[in-house]
């Protein structure tokens, strides 16, 4: 059986991953803190039980920051600040869906934490789209 691979780095190129193995879910969280750590309406993460990462480059640059008194961390590069996939000890993985520069064969399953949604993430089908920055 042929096992998906992806590739992918952070925004500097100085961290380079590779992950084996399929992706069980992908949410797209509005809590708060994927918020913040986004700069978005929300975080958009795949995670799996059984993939496998390996990070082929740059592993003295992954930082990891924690949230005290809560269960909440992210991973990032320290150089550009780009999120990282995290391992968390081997019981899950989870990933950054931007962070993966290969086409990926899942579609987000849900949107999470909807209960904090920001305020002006509401009916945002109908504004305009462009292909590049507007003039």
């Amino acid at each position: 059986m042929n096992k998906s691979k992806f590739e992918g780095s952070c925004l500097c190129g100085s961290v380079k991953f590779e992950i084996v193995g399929e992706f069980e879910s992908f949410f797209l969280c509005h809590c708060s803190r994927c918020r913040q750590i986004s700069g978005s309406a929300h975080g958009a993460n795949l995670f799996s039980k059984v993939a496998k990462l390996t990070i082929l480059q740059g592993k003295e640059n992954i930082k990891d920051f924690y949230v005290k008194e809560s269960r909440f961390s992210t991973t990032f590069c320290s150089e550009c600040g780009s999120k990282i996939p995290k391992d968390h000890g081997g019981k899950i993985l989870q990933v950054p869906a931007g962070a993966i520069q290969t086409d990926i064969n899942i579609k987000p399953n849900a949107h999470i934490f909807c209960g904090s949604k920001a305020n002006w993430d509401e009916n945002l089908e109908n504004i305009p789209g462009f292909d590049q920055f507007p003039h």
